[in-house]
């Protein structure tokens, strides 16, 4: 088998899975060339996701450099940089000096890869980037005859990717968070009366609040506490759990944490940062406001800001005397994977780069519409964003049932 020219990219919002990523693709590509899987082998490092691609920015890594690269698993962020942009999105691409006027991104992009001899291109990244590079490999075959093997990995901590069981960093940013809000919950005994409420990531879905409510909960499970004492293990718990699947009647609830605070002392929310957010831009549109949108088109949250909308609200139904809103998020996603998220990643990307050297194209990860939801690379035309969180999962039910939501 000749020379394979892999390049990597990494896109989209942070996650603890990216430099494990790409450690470990570099350990077992290095290991193909090592058993004579393959003759040859270039590693080749795009510099900020689709950016680098279109500028031509990018650098090799060094063979003598691939054996060090496991060093990378105790970092977080990425270590070749990200961004959000969308090949498709013609107008944005120009704007931001990324494709000239009069030529589409997809073919700067397209002639970049045949530039630089790309055989294999992996996209780790959430749906929106590995789409984009299932689209930017057919284009490449249908308009230039060429074939770039396309293996995506999936890193999102929303966790809401079909057909994928389990997304790269999600885990992690779950216990990320719930560290976060065992010191947070602290704040509840600065002042009398206090509601903490606690944002976490999830645009649709609202696994990572409800991932992270467990994880926190089973901290506190093992927290110590002295009889008599104003804090204890129901005045640090968490009192409601707010996600996007599961409507907020802002009423019911208030006079239901009412009665929390009455008998505690303070109130603490857990809730995802798309809660309500439907609502909250029915309001700004009605009221001629423009909705602040990224390259994607989706709203961006962090202007919305529905922690803050919904805790003034509450504020006033329970008579709390002081608010403090707290997001974790930039926190939990900048984390290093942990031991759960290092083995899920290894085991995709040993077949991942199987897969590649075979010439198959696809998303890896555990795929649970077939059986024993196997490790595989799944067909971009199957992947796509916004899986709901499962609200009927047993475990999570019983959470409610706990914290007297249900």
């Amino acid at each position: 088998m000749s020379t394979i020219n892999v390049g990597m990219m990494t896109s989209g919002g942070l996650a603890p899975c990216l430099s494990s990523s790409i450690a470990h693709l570099v350990h077992y590509w290095s290991e193909a060339k090592r058993t004579g899987k393959i003759a040859g082998l270039t590693i080749r490092m795009y510099r900020d996701g689709y950016k680098g691609i279109l500028l031509g920015d990018s650098f090799m890594v060094a063979e003598e450099t691939w054996e060090h690269c496991h060093a990378l698993h105790d970092l977080g962020g990425s270590p070749i940089g990200n961004s959000r942009v969308k090949l498709t999105n013609v107008k944005d691409c120009v704007a931001r000096g990324l494709a000239p006027e009069g030529v589409l991104p997809i073919e700067v992009a397209s002639q970049q890869l045949i530039k630089d001899k790309i055989n294999v291109i992996h996209t780790i990244g959430g749906d929106d980037t590995n789409c984009q590079a299932a689209e930017l490999s057919k284009y490449l075959l249908e308009q230039h005859n060429g074939k770039v093997t396309v293996i995506g990995m999936p890193k999102t901590v929303d966790n809401d990717v079909y057909p994928i069981k389990q997304t790269f960093g999600a885990k992690t940013a779950a216990c990320h968070g719930a560290s976060f809000f065992e010191n947070v919950v602290s704040e509840s005994t600065a002042n009398p009366r206090m509601l903490i409420i606690h944002e976490c990531m999830g645009r649709d879905s609202g696994y990572l609040t409800a991932a992270t409510s467990l994880e926190y909960r089973n901290l506190l499970k093992k927290q110590k506490f002295v009889e008599g004492f104003t804090t204890s293990a129901a005045s640090r718990d968490i009192h409601a759990v707010w996600i996007p699947e599961i409507p907020i009647d802002i009423e019911k609830e208030g006079a239901r944490l009412k009665t929390a605070m009455d008998t505690h002392g303070n109130v603490n929310v857990f809730i995802s940062e798309g809660s309500g957010v439907h609502d909250i831009v029915r309001e700004m549109e009605a009221a001629g406001t423009e909705v602040p949108r990224d390259a994607f088109g989706h709203v961006k949250l962090d202007k919305i800001n529905p922690g803050a909308y919904f805790s003034k609200r509450l504020a006033e139904l329970i008579g709390a005397e002081k608010v403090l809103v707290q997001k974790s998020g930039y926190f939990a996603r900048a984390a290093a994977s942990n031991d759960f998220d290092r083995e899920l990643i290894g085991k995709c990307a040993q077949v991942g780069v199987d897969a590649a050297i075979g010439g198959v194209s696809g998303c890896m990860g555990e795929d649970e519409e077939k059986e024993g939801c196997p490790v595989r690379p799944i067909e971009f035309s199957r992947i796509k964003g916004g899986k709901p969180f499962d609200v009927n999962l047993p475990w999570f039910q019983s959470m409610l049932k706990d914290i007297g939501q249900i």
